[in-house]
């Protein structure tokens, strides 16, 4: 199938899910503009003006396939995303999860979209859509949109924007950590022992709770606790809830022995690798809105963070979406504006592999439509398909939630089976399958036949 020089197609936004559209779009020989509004214009979470930094944690998850985002990347390596490629070639020890080295995996994305000869790339805000015949916008300008565009696609669909609040995890150096109070361990000894442990008795984690309780929090403009995203809760939020909510949650002790002691502790926090390099440490599950100084000041209470130096804050940001089921057509594009698409996390898909494969499946919509070409609906018995054809056009509700993969989503067994972890098992075998069997139909492989364009 040959190049296709016009209509050409506007990705906006140069994140996880643009740059993986933008690399989709080239292999089913498709010409690209990538426009990233960065360093132009910055957001209040990004740090620099890297293509597909991450701003977040700098896990990408589970890689196991009895988990939904472990799932999800055994379906991406199916449809050959460039993204996964990238995040495995920079990845850093985790144990059982996919993680990276932030810059290292921008890097390598902002190479290999610079090897493609038909992705171009442009700096600068784009504020309007205007209609061009022949051309096609894809948005994919994250959950930190500018307001001008926000704008914009409120004026297209008519409907008011959604958004919720979402925060970050502060990192801080391994040089500046105590490596004699601090074990080398993961969860259940699954995987190598790539996490940093520190371990909290009773009266420590209870000294702990109530300093931060009492810690200042940061003004966020029109923050409402109820807005909350529940896969990103602020640690502060969490333990409001109550003295032992940290305990049992982003705390909790299991499957961790105090080496010193043999014994579970009351609780644990957990730091996680964030460079290839090792210099760099996340605390895991302490996304926050507490003020720089009482982060400081809270945060070294823990055992072993006692003179833990800073290099990130956590932080709290605004995030926008679309009312997808609303607003869109069952391929991502606008219903009053077919040639106007969307992908990535204004979506209502939450998460970074979830972005990738939002990018990944509305690029193939709309090459498919460019080469006149009518693809069948995803199974929904895959991860792929009960997110993106499924959970995001469900209107049962009056607003839709952003959402991450999970196999409440897929439809239970035929059959049932024994074990919760024998039937995600299953059911990720049966998705792996039909996925399989989707992508060898005609009219998919007629569109894959573009990449030798």
């Amino acid at each position: 199938m040959p190049v296709v020089e016009r209509p050409a197609v506007t990705v906006v936004g140069g994140g996880l899910a643009g740059c993986e559209a933008a690399l989709q779009l080239a292999r089913l020989g498709i010409r690209v503009r990538l426009v990233e509004m960065r360093p132009d214009v910055q957001t209040p979470a990004h740090r620099g003006d890297g293509l597909a930094e991450i701003v977040c944690s700098n896990s990408l998850k589970s890689t196991a396939p009895a988990t939904g985002s472990g799932l999800l990347k055994e379906e991406l390596d199916l449809f050959g995303c460039r993204l996964l490629e990238c995040a495995r070639e920079s990845s850093v020890p985790a144990g059982a999860a996919l993680a990276v080295d932030r810059d290292e995996f921008s890097a390598r994305v902002a190479a290999r979209i610079s090897t493609e000869s038909l992705i171009e790339i442009s700096r600068s805000e784009v504020s309007e859509l205007p209609l061009r015949d022949g051309e096609h916008w894809l948005v994919a300008t994250g959950p930190l949109t500018s307001p001008s565009l926000v704008e914009v696609l409120g004026k297209i669909t008519g409907q008011r924007s959604l958004h919720f609040f979402d925060a970050i995890a502060p990192t801080v150096t391994l040089e500046s950590l105590d490596l004699e109070i601090l074990y080398r361990a993961a969860r259940y000894d699954r995987g190598e022992a790539d996490y940093l442990n520190s371990a909290l008795d009773q009266a420590t984690y209870e000294s702990f709770h109530a300093a931060l309780m009492e810690a200042e929090k940061a003004d966020v403009h029109a923050f409402d606790r109820k807005e909350l995203f529940e896969g990103c809760q602020p640690i502060e939020e969490i333990a409001a809830s109550g003295p032992k909510s940290l305990a049992f949650g982003p705390l909790r002790p299991v499957g961790l022995h105090d080496p010193d002691t043999g014994r579970r502790a009351h609780a644990v926090v957990q730091l996680r690798q964030e460079n290839r390099s090792g210099t760099l440490y996340g605390l895991v599950g302490f996304q926050t809105r507490l003020k720089f100084g009482d982060q400081k000041r809270v945060f070294r209470m823990i055992p072993g963070l006692a003179r833990a130096a800073f290099v990130r804050f956590g932080q709290m940001h605004r995030n926008f979406y679309l009312d997808t089921p609303r607003c869109c057509s069952r391929d991502f594009s606008l219903k009053d504006r077919p040639d106007v698409w969307i992908a990535g996390q204004i979506t209502g898909v939450e998460g970074y592999v979830e972005s990738m494969t939002s990018g990944l499946i509305t690029a193939w919509h709309l090459a498919a439509r460019i080469h006149d070409i009518e693809l069948p609906g995803l199974p929904l018995d895959s991860m792929t398909g009960a997110l993106l054809r499924n959970f995001l056009f469900d209107r049962t509700t009056e607003k839709l939630s952003p959402m991450n993969v999970n196999f409440g989503l897929v439809p239970d067994l035929a059959t049932p089976t024994r074990g919760k972890r024998e039937r995600k098992i299953a059911k990720s075998e049966r998705a792996v399958a039909v996925l399989a069997e989707w992508l060898g139909q005609e009219p998919v492989a007629r569109l894959l036949a573009a990449t030798a364009g």
